[in-house]
């Protein structure tokens, strides 16, 4: 008979530790121009993100809101907006592709800051008229992003000949099942760095 000492104990499941609190993503619309179609990529997007209960949501919409008239740190806009970037985990850009590459008014908010984006996760949601999509505008962020430290996901959310996904009825997108995969991606991927750089600075700033 085998003695208690010999016999295998059965395994014992780890204790679940407490969920980690919503990650703040700050959503960008990065056009301006009248007439734009950024409305509806960016409402579509942040409908569907606010179905998830692991973030939160931020949106600055650079036509609605003043831009920074220098690069000096304490331009009255920059302070203003300031605390909004720097209170955010990670970022999602609405981003149309504009002459092969990113809005004026994005890349002037963008230069207007420097440890607000680092350091932090970047999404991206391109679009143009073209069969792109607006992917010229999303590899330019990716460099761009890249001298702030932050970390650009590999898998964005991009619609090519963005007037053929609206339907007869003018609702966008036509064919949401796509669209909304390839957004679940990049937000999981988003939200794996968000808290991987979240926990990592909470033990050690970021660049000490």
């Amino acid at each position: 008979m085998d003695s208690p000492a010999a016999r295998p104990h059965p395994a014992v499941p780890p204790k679940a530790g407490p969920s980690p609190a919503p990650v703040k993503v700050t959503v960008i619309v990065a056009s301006a121009r009248h007439g734009r179609l950024a409305p509806d990529v960016s409402g579509w997007f942040t409908a569907l993100a606010a179905l998830r209960d692991d973030l939160v949501l931020d949106t600055v919409d650079v036509a609605d809101r003043e831009l920074p008239g220098s690069l000096a740190a304490l331009d009255p806009v920059a302070v203003a907006l300031r605390p909004r970037l720097a209170a955010a985990d990670a970022f999602v850009l609405i981003v149309p592709e504009y002459n092969r590459s990113v809005p004026g008014p994005l890349k002037t908010l963008i230069d207007s800051f420097q440890s607000e984006w680092e350091a932090k996760p970047v999404g991206f949601v391109g679009y143009g008229l073209s069969l792109t999509g607006g992917v010229r505008a999303v590899e330019h962020l990716r460099q761009i992003y890249a001298e702030f430290h932050a970390v650009g996901m590999k898998d964005a959310v991009l619609f090519p000949r963005v007037l053929e996904h609206y339907d007869a009825q003018g609702r966008f997108p036509a064919e949401p099942e796509g669209a909304e995969a390839a957004a679940k991606l990049m937000l999981d991927q988003l939200l794996w760095w968000a808290l991987a750089l979240r926990d990592a600075k909470s033990v050690r700033p970021y660049g000490v």
